[in-house]
C-alpha cells in the first residue's frame, strides 16, 4: 500500500498540482494587497474618501449588541480580486498557448464515392461499372 501510495504520490500531475495550489496562495495574498492598498484607496479617494471595507449596512443587533452587517464594500474588494486574477491567468495562458506548437491538420480522407460521367449518380470510387445507368467506366490512373 505504502509503494502505491508513493507511485501515486510521485506522479507528475499531483506535484504539478500541489505546486500550482502553492504559487495561487502566494499569488492571491500579492493581489488582495494590490487590490486593498493600491486599487482602492485611489478609487475611494475619487468617490468622497470613501473606504470600500468600512462599506456595509447594518441589519439589526445580534448578540452582545454587536449589529449584524452586510459587508458590500467586502464584496467588492473581492470582486476586483478576482477580475484581476481572471485576467492575469487569462493573459498567462494566452501566451503559453501562443508558444505551444500548433497540432497538425489532419490529412484530408480520401473520397469514396465518385460520379458517374454518364449519368451522374454516386458510385464508389472503385467501381467499374456504374450500378445505376451500367455504362463501363474507366478507372482513373493509380486505381486498381
Amino acid at each position: 500500500m505504502f509503494k502505491e501510495f508513493r507511485t501515486f504520490i510521485t506522479r507528475g500531475n499531483v506535484v504539478d498540482l500541489a505546486i500550482g495550489v502553492i504559487i495561487g496562495t502566494a499569488f492571491n495574498k500579492i493581489v488582495t494587497s494590490l487590490v486593498n492598498d493600491v486599487i482602492m484607496p485611489p478609487i475611494g479617494m475619487l468617490l468622497g474618501k470613501v473606504d470600500f471595507a468600512d462599506l456595509v449596512i447594518k441589519l439589526g443587533n445580534g448578540e452582545d449588541d454587536k449589529p449584524v452587517t452586510l459587508n458590500y464594500g467586502a464584496f467588492i474588494n473581492n470582486v476586483l480580486d478576482f477580475l484581476i486574477v481572471a485576467f492575469v491567468i487569462f493573459m498567462v495562458v494566452k501566451q503559453i498557448n501562443r508558444f505551444r506548437k500548433p497540432e497538425p491538420a489532419p490529412a484530408p480522407a480520401a473520397p469514396k464515392d465518385k460520379e458517374c460521367p454518364y449519368c451522374y449518380s454516386k458510385i464508389p470510387v472503385l467501381a467499374t461499372r456504374c450500378p445505376a445507368c451500367t455504362s463501363q467506366l474507366q478507372q482513373a490512373a493509380g486505381e486498381k
